[in-house]
């Protein structure tokens, strides 16, 4: 059997919006240093990335949008495209930069599609606020919406795109609003506290596809117990109602409480057990075929490389313990870059557990009236109760 496929280049790096950016490339590439120390490169077929042509990009972007990336990079800033905005400067190869991070989700998976690989991780993708003629977030190409639509030209009838980054993942969920081939669930904080100021619960699809969005929106602080419960209430048995072909997974780290964007408080070991949760899901209702990317997540020594070498792990087969104590080596490095203590261990020190929705709802916690509220808006239209499930 092939092994699951990693895809990393060093030139992924040049995804760089420059110094004092909150998507510093050093995240890459320190996470991608703790999983070789580890020896979670080990367990990968690793490819490089080729950049994705205009062909691929023009699924999801318009033409006028390309040309002014392009034109960007000679250093013509585009403010009606979101180009040279505080959150999206403009830098020298900005469209091939973010040809090359779609390529690398695009590459992931068409591979596990046509049964080349069993799993993929494009650990530079979940750029999912990119919209089709805008920047946005951060996110100059919406890799993961173009690789869902390639998979869907390829024949893919049902895809289901499950996003745990703190922002909302609405630039997906546009690009498939009314497509009932794809459905897309967003666990984030509440629209009204945090970026993009989208994604509430009765935003459900289009007139072709009601149902195929699904949004929860979180309070600030909200923690493990109640993030975890917000998967197995609502993530779980819309997947396994769904029986996607293939599941698509972000997993934006900026939940975690050290996280300088967000206000939500997730530890390393609850965004440990959501990846074990997707691999469960993506084998027992997808046939196994799991393409999982990276996203936000703006903590780069702390939780960004924990929480993606764990990710990694599990992508590969091998999930580490996560008593293990982090290399030395790793900690040297940190060392020598900045005067920031390295971590420990590959752990929190939480247990990460939590209270099944099978429990009961209770009408006084406000994630479960989350819950109930995204439950009651969606559930419906897949012929599910959401009174019963």
């Amino acid at each position: 059997m092939p092994k699951p496929l990693l895809l990393w280049s060093e030139d992924l790096l040049e995804y760089d919006f420059g110094a004092g950016h909150p998507m510093a490339p050093l995240r890459l590439a320190l996470t991608h240093g703790l999983m070789r120390h580890l020896g979670v490169l080990d367990a990968f077929a690793v490819e490089p990335v080729v950049p994705a042509d205009d062909a691929a990009l023009l699924r999801v972007h318009e033409a006028d949008y390309l040309a002014a990336v392009r034109a960007a990079e000679d250093g013509h800033p585009d403010p009606a495209h979101g180009l040279g905005e505080p959150d999206n400067p403009i830098f020298g190869n900005i469209h091939a930069a973010g040809a090359r991070v779609v390529g690398s989700t695009l590459r992931a998976v068409t591979a596990v599609w046509e049964g080349h690989a069993p799993r993929a991780l494009s650990l530079a993708g979940g750029m999912h606020h990119a919209m089709p003629a805008r920047a946005s977030g951060f996110c100059v190409y919406n890799d993961v919406a173009v690789a869902i639509a390639a998979a869907l030209a390829a024949g893919a009838e049902r895809v289901a795109y499950v996003d745990l980054d703190a922002h909302h993942g609405d630039g997906v969920e546009r690009a498939f609003w009314d497509d009932d081939r794809v459905l897309t669930i967003s666990v984030h904080q509440h629209p009204g506290t945090l970026f993009p100021g989208t994604g509430y619960a009765q935003d459900v699809g289009g007139p072709a596809a009601r149902g195929g969005a699904v949004n929860v929106a979180l309070p600030p602080r909200t923690g493990d117990a109640a993030w975890l419960r917000v998967l197995d209430a609502v993530v779980l048995p819309l997947v396994q109602d769904f029986a996607p072909q293939l599941l698509v997974t972000q997993h934006g780290c900026d939940s975690h409480a050290l996280d300088p964007l967000a206000e939500l408080s997730v530890s390393v070991d609850a965004q440990r057990r959501a990846a074990l949760l997707m691999a469960e899901l993506a084998d027992e209702h997808a046939g196994g075929r799991w393409v999982a990317t990276g996203g936000g997540g703006y903590e780069v020594v702390s939780v960004v490389p924990r929480v993606w070498t764990h990710l990694a792990a599990i992508v590969a087969g091998r999930p580490i313990d996560p008593a293990t104590a982090v290399p030395e080596p790793w900690r040297a490095e940190i060392a020598e870059l900045a005067d920031v203590e390295a971590p420990l261990r590959m752990t929190d020190d939480v247990t990460a557990d939590y209270r099944p929705w099978s429990s009961g709802y209770n009408p006084d916690d406000a994630v479960d009236r989350a819950i109930m509220a995204s439950r009651g808006a969606t559930f419906p239209w897949r012929g599910l109760d959401p009174q019963q499930l």
